[in-house]
C-alpha cells in the first residue's frame, strides 16, 4: 500500500537535503527520514508523517513552487529522543480539486489505518473536509477540535471552500462527527445564530477570552480530540503574518505551541493539519518558525503518551458524586499514574439493556463542579448524545 502512496508525492530538494552530514547528530534532519529523488522512506515503520499540500483554490491564501520554508526550520531544531518521522514531501495535485481531495483522503486512510499519525501542512482550512472523509470511509466517528477565530459553516449553497468546510461536514451523511469542539473564536467574527446552532447540537465554542482564562482545560479537551484542525489565522497577526485572513486580535505564538504541546500528549488525537499558511508573504520568515516550532511541540508532547486512552480503572481513584435529588450520580476515575482525570457517561448500545460507561476525559474542575450540585457541561453534552 504504502507504495501506491508514493506516486502522489514529489520528493523535496536534493540541493538542500540529501546531505544529512549538514546536521548534528541531535538535529532534526539528520534524523528524519526524507523523501529524495529515488529513495521514498519506509512509511510503514513510521510513527508520525508529515507532509504538505499545496491545495489553495478554496481560499485566498496562495501557494509558491519554492520549498516549504517550515521544513528547512523544523530541521534545524534539536530534540534528543526524536520517535520515527518520515517527510513524504509535497503532495502532488490532481487535475480537479475533487481529484486532489480523494488523494488527501487516501493517503489519509492508508496512514490513520497503519497507526500513523499524518501532520498535514495544509493550503486552505477547507483541506479539513478531505481528512474528515478519510475517518469517515473508515466508519470511525471522530471528535473534531478546530482552533479558528471563525466557524467556517458558510451557507447551504456555498461551495467547499475555508469559510464553509464544516458546513459541508455537518450535512455529509451518515455523519461520523461525534463531537466537534471550536477553540479561540472571536465573537467579532461570528454570528450569535451560528453559535447558538452549534452550541445546540451540543458541540463546544469556546471564546478566545475564555480559553485564555482557563487555558488548563485545552488538555482534556486534546484528550477527547481525534482531529485536530489548527487555522493560523486564529493566531494573531504579530506571531504569524504570513496570512491573508489574520487579524490584530487571536492567540499568541505561546499559546499555539502550548495547544500543539497537549494534542501531542493526547493518546487520541490521530491526525493534526495546520492551514493558511502563505509563504509568499512570510517576509521574514517569522509564521515559518513559529509553525515548526508548533510541531516540534506536538512531536515533544507525543514522546511522553502514557498509553492511557480511557482510565485504567484498576489504576485509578473511583469518586462518586450523587446529587440531592437521590436518583443521579457521577462516577470520576482520577489515574495514580498520570493524575488525568475522566467521568463514565452511561449508555446502552441498541438493542441492549446492559448500561455501559463511556468515558471522557475531564478535569478535576468538572469534579469540583459536580461536588457544587452541577451537572458538568461535558458530561451533559456526551450524555445527550446517547439519547
Amino acid at each position: 500500500m504504502m507504495i501506491e502512496i508514493q506516486s502522489y508525492f514529489n520528493p523535496v530538494s536534493l540541493a538542500l537535503y540529501s546531505d544529512k552530514d549538514r546536521w548534528e547528530t541531535t538535529q532534526i534532519g539528520r534524523n528524519v527520514d526524507t523523501y529524495l529523488e529515488g529513495r521514498f522512506p519506509e512509511v510503514r515503520f513510521a510513527e508520525i508523517a508529515i507532509f504538505n499540500v499545496p491545495e489553495y483554490e478554496g481560499s485566498k491564501n496562495t501557494t509558491v513552487e519554492n520549498d516549504c520554508k517550515i521544513r528547512e526550520t523544523f530541521y534545524s531544531f534539536h530534540h534528543d529522543n526524536l520517535p520515527r518521522v518520515a517527510d513524504l514531501g509535497v503532495m502532488q495535485l490532481m487535475p480537479s480539486r475533487k481529484e486532489s481531495f480523494k488523494v488527501i483522503q487516501t493517503v489519509c486512510e492508508v496512514l490513520l489505518q497503519d497507526g500513523i499519525i499524518p501532520i498535514i501542512i495544509g493550503g486552505g482550512h477547507d483541506v479539513s473536509y478531505a481528512i474528515y472523509k478519510a475517518y469517515a470511509a473508515m466508519d470511525k466517528y471522530i471528535t473534531l477540535s478546530a482552533v479558528d477565530s471563525k466557524f467556517d459553516v458558510g451557507l447551504e449553497d456555498d461551495n467547499l471552500a475555508s469559510f464553509s468546510h464544516l458546513g459541508k461536514m455537518l450535512a455529509h451523511k451518515p455523519s461520523h462527527l461525534f463531537h466537534y469542539v471550536n477553540l479561540a473564536y472571536q465573537s467579532y467574527f461570528v454570528s450569535e445564530m451560528t453559535t447558538d446552532m452549534l452550541r445546540s447540537m451540543n458541540f463546544d465554542v469556546i471564546r478566545l477570552g475564555d480559553l485564555r482564562m482557563n487555558f488548563h482545560e485545552v488538555e482534556p479537551i486534546m484528550r477527547n480530540t481525534d482531529f485536530l484542525s489548527f487555522d493560523i489565522s486564529s493566531i494573531q497577526y504579530a506571531y504569524a503574518s504570513a496570512n491573508v485572513y489574520s487579524s490584530p486580535n487571536g492567540l499568541t505564538g505561546e499559546d499555539s505551541c502550548k495547544i500543539m504541546r497537549y494534542a501531542g500528549v493526547s493518546d487520541k488525537v490521530t491526525a493534526v493539519g495546520l492551514f493558511e499558511y502563505n509563504q509568499g508573504i512570510d517576509t521574514d520568515n517569522q509564521t515559518a518558525y513559529l509553525l515548526a516550532q508548533m510541531i516540534w511541540y506536538f512531536i515533544d508532547g507525543y514522546k511522553i503518551r502514557k498509553n492511557e486512552l480511557n482510565p485504567n480503572l484498576k489504576n485509578c481513584v473511583k469518586y462518586t458524586v450523587a446529587f440531592e435529588d437521590g436518583k443521579n450520580q457521577i462516577t470520576f476515575y482520577k489515574s495514580q499514574s498520570s493524575g488525568r482525570w475522566w467521568m463514565g457517561v452511561p449508555y446502552k448500545k441498541s438493542g441492549s439493556k446492559k448500561v455501559l460507561n463511556y468515558y471522557i476525559a475531564c478535569s478535576y474542575r468538572d469534579y469540583e463542579i459536580a461536588n457544587q450540585g452541577d451537572i458538568p457541561d461535558r458530561w451533559l453534552k456526551t450524555y445527550y448524545k446517547f439519547l
